[in-house]
């Protein structure tokens, strides 16, 4: 929650209080207390998870944000705001049963042998199933059977904020282009010279290829030898995006282009130009490696190219969307109290039940952000294995009316991760599974640990790249 917040970091609003010429409003500190109740007369108190189940109430705990208001350079008292409630997951850290022993629990009316794991929204048990999907920012290769681009390389480039397919094509006349957002089959040494790598000389350098490459990276060179230097691939660049002003703008709209959708995982600035160069290149020298089969195309049902989604990134990715979403009421409300001539207080101008009702609203429905539907289930109760089974549920992100034969089939790599036993018939075999016994989910690392590996590396050899920071 507090790398959502960092993202957002500061609110600045349009219209301004009256006599002032720099106005913005600080996020700092978040964080989550205690499951809460409020009663009809206004009082608030702890709530337990079975008194939720019986009065039909959902088992959420407030929501508080530091905030501030930075007028003229000058910082105001920070305060303390509700901005909102979050379902809390039973047995979880904030969960007021993570600590009780059996006899506690059975004096609160609670069950000893519950395992936890998911969240009562209006009365109701509901868990975030786990979803399968491809490895985010890995480079795909695969062969077309039919079309004219009989190779082709995929990558889901994702960061916190973004998740952007990229498509680079390799034609049977041995041309590549590259399509990602609002860029289609751009050619790939034109997006080379325009993220810095303006020589011929620098590009060949940068793929590596072998001498029976090299015919065809002769022949992308020519197609793009009226490209000079970097400006002249921007200007190119911006003409494909439809930009017909003057040449400035095209250049700004290309490297905005380029900046932001193009590896988003890698970066956003300047300096990351460098970077997204040199893995363009790494992803051309794959693509060719595939087209005169030095290596085989890449298996995507084996599991080290599946990553797992579970309830936490799940959590993360709608708490995001619905913070956004209190950001620009909070602005809204701000600017419409502006306009009346008050500068109104950050209590008055959150509304904290927007974030609850989007959050609530979309635990009890199941329909997620990215249009994603079936993400939170009601809670399968008909014996205690049941359960348990439910909360192991992995769910692939395929649609069932496709055929799809291979991924619905048993990989040898699933062996002690997933279940081979258990799956339903019919439309959805193969495509829902379970996590088996012996299954443990790592987690991403940390960007400390991040830098604790490239430090690693560093210390045993590795070099950077030319140029890049």
């Amino acid at each position: 929650m507090q790398v959502v917040v960092d993202e957002v970091g500061k609110l600045v609003p349009d219209i301004l209080p009256p006599n002032v010429t720099d106005f913005e409003m600080v996020f700092g500190k978040i964080w989550v207390e205690k499951p809460m109740i409020r009663e009809a007369d206004g009082t608030e108190r702890p709530i337990c998870p079975m008194e939720a189940r019986l009065r039909d109430l959902t088992y959420a705990a407030p929501v508080m944000l530091e905030m501030h208001y930075k007028k003229d350079g000058v910082e105001n008292e920070k305060k303390t705001i509700h901005i909102g409630n979050m379902p809390v997951m039973i047995k979880s850290t904030q969960c007021y049963l993570k600590e009780l022993n059996r006899e506690e629990l059975i004096k609160k009316g609670e069950d000893p042998m519950d395992p936890g794991g998911y969240f009562i929204v209006n009365g109701t048990e509901r868990v975030i199933v786990i979803i399968e999907d491809l490895s985010p920012n890995k480079i795909f290769v695969e062969r077309q059977k039919i079309g004219p681009y009989p190779y082709i390389a995929k990558i889901f480039s994702e960061d916190d904020q973004l998740r952007i397919p990229h498509l680079i094509q390799k034609s049977k006349a041995g041309l590549i282009n590259v399509t990602f957002t609002r860029i289609n089959k751009a050619s790939a040494v034109l997006l080379l010279k325009a993220l810095g790598l303006d020589k011929d000389k620098d590009i060949v350098e940068a793929i590596q290829p072998n001498d029976r490459m090299m015919s065809d990276i002769y022949i992308n060179l020519y197609e793009s030898t009226d490209i000079k230097n970097q400006k002249q691939a921007l200007i190119s660049l911006g003409k494909k995006l439809g930009v017909t002003q003057i040449e400035e703008k095209m250049i700004y709209k290309a490297q905005t282009m380029i900046d932001k959708f193009l590896f988003p995982h890698i970066g956003h600035d300047e300096n990351s130009r460098l970077l997204k160069a040199h893995y363009l290149a790494k992803c051309i020298r794959k693509l060719l490696q595939l087209s005169y089969s030095i290596i085989k195309e890449d298996d995507k049902d084996h599991y080290i190219n599946k990553r797992l989604r579970l309830c936490g990134e799940m959590m993360e990715g709608l708490f995001r969307f619905a913070f956004r979403i209190l950001v620009s009421d909070m602005k809204y409300n701000f600017e419409r109290l502006v306009k009346r001539g008050k500068l109104p207080s950050l209590q008055a101008i959150t509304r904290s039940q927007l974030l609850t009702s989007r959050i609530k609203s979309n635990l009890a429905t199941g329909e997620w952000v990215g249009g994603r539907r079936g993400v939170s289930q009601h809670l399968a109760r008909c014996n205690f294995v049941d359960t348990i089974s439910h909360l192991k549920r992995v769910v692939s992100s395929l649609t069932s009316s496709r055929e799809n034969f291979e991924a619905r089939d048993i990989h040898p790599t699933h062996w002690g991760k997933l279940c081979a036993c258990e799956t339903p018939e019919g439309p959805n075999v193969g495509l829902r599974k379970y996590l088996a016994i012996t299954c443990e989910i790592s987690t991403n690392v940390s960007k400390d640990d991040n830098k604790k590996i490239i430090d690693s590396l560093k210390n045993n050899g590795m070099e950077t790249i030319r140029g890049c920071k």
